[in-house]
């Protein structure tokens, strides 16, 4: 990843480059002029558009998003230098793997990242000024990044009706049941810290509100938590198979059969193709919404298999695509050093990629979470009960 972000940011300040020579033809002849003409040439030129263009790429590598638009409403320049496809390219490439969410409305289209380096429809070199081309919306990079930035995304998520404000506030006005979630997936059994061992023990965060009367035949009753001290949910934990056999194969690396799942076979990619268990299936019907737990330690998961359970637990029931999926993209501890967190996991944008999210009907979300600080659980439960219909 650093190498190709390297070989962009050369591509960049060569485009970059190219473009200023053409814009400002004076500025390339600059050594063939005395001092006396520099110093005049400079004095038409903004403080800016002076510096090298390589000192100007690496200054805006250190402005937010908003600021760098707000530098291209200063002059047709930089309308044209920030407008740059590859530019974009590469602060999508640089930042994306620091988002710590991500979702259906806001995940970048990553097949835009394995196009050629270098074409003609991305080069500022050809561009005119102030002239804008149909072929760049093929490559608008810009867009990628501002619709999944963190920072940026509220601006681009779509309004929401008119019709749909008013179903919100008639559903609270009635009081509604307590939603019920299915959590299931590798991140349950496969990490050092147990993250449903540590949702149960953190007062502080979630605190824990008892059992509820419904019991599901095979399954039980599940648990239920307070969000924010006032917002019941329930969680009905699934397990691939029993504990003293799931602690055996962490303990010795190892997999182990699936009992949530039964094997079908293969599709005609050589996927595999399964059907939840008929315990599962019951859970399926009955819950609102689903959680799926993910390793997202480096090296971990199998995406065949995962992607294979998960759309056939969305597709057991019928109208599924009403129940929203969370995904807590997990790992057992947050690293040392700040700087190395995107070395000790699977980035959320990457882990989408990996369990097929994009291709699904359902709404879906991939939160960073940490077992042992439960950081990011909180940003999650949030996105699901929101998504339930609960107004938080």
């Amino acid at each position: 990843m650093a190498e190709r972000n390297g070989q962009l940011k050369s591509v960049v300040i060569r485009s970059f480059r190219r473009f200023s020579e053409r814009y400002f033809p004076e500025k390339a002849a600059k050594n063939l002029m005395s001092d006396v003409e520099q110093k005049e040439e400079e004095s038409h030129l903004g403080c800016l558009e002076s510096l090298p263009v390589d000192v100007q790429f690496l200054i805006m590598t250190f402005l937010s998003p908003v600021d760098i638009c707000n530098l291209g409403a200063t002059s047709r320049y930089w309308r044209a230098m920030v407008r740059d496809p590859l530019l974009w390219r590469y602060f999508l490439l640089r930042d994306m793997q620091h988002w710590l969410s991500i979702d259906h409305l806001t995940m970048p289209d990553l097949e835009l990242l394995d196009a050629p380096l270098v074409s003609e429809h991305e080069s500022l070199e050809d561009r005119e000024e102030g002239e804008e081309k149909n072929r760049e919306v093929i490559f608008d990079y810009m867009s990628e990044y501002l619709k999944g930035c963190p920072s940026c995304r509220q601006q681009w998520l779509p309004s929401r009706p008119a019709y749909e404000l008013l179903t919100s506030f008639l559903q609270y006005l009635v009081p509604s049941s307590e939603p019920r979630y299915a959590m299931f997936g590798p991140g349950m059994e496969q990490l050092d810290v147990s993250l449903v061992t540590r949702l149960m023990h953190a007062p502080d965060l979630l605190p824990v509100s008892g059992t509820p009367q419904r019991q599901i035949n095979g399954i039980g009753s599940g648990i239920s938590y307070l969000f924010n001290n006032q917002h019941k949910f329930n969680i009905l934990t699934l397990y691939s198979t029993n504990w003293a056999e799931r602690e055996k194969a962490r303990l010795q690396q190892q997999s182990i059969s699936n009992k949530l799942f039964i094997f079908e076979g293969t599709n005609d990619w050589g996927h595999p193709v399964v059907i939840p268990a008929p315990h599962v299936q019951k859970v399926c019907e009955v819950v609102d919404g689903f959680i799926y737990v993910a390793n997202a330690e480096p090296g971990k998961g199998d995406e065949a298999s995962e992607v294979a359970q998960i759309r056939a637990v969305l597709n057991c029931v019928g109208d599924s695509t009403a129940k929203p999926l969370l995904v807590l993209s997990c790992v057992s501890r947050e690293p040392e050093a700040a700087s190395d967190r995107a070395k000790h996991r699977t980035p959320c944008v990457y882990m989408a990629k990996r369990l097929g999210l994009p291709q699904l009907s359902n709404r879906w979300m991939v939160q960073d979470t940490v077992a042992e600080s439960l950081a990011g659980v909180l940003d999650g439960i949030a996105w699901l009960l929101k998504s339930s219909g609960v107004k938080i």
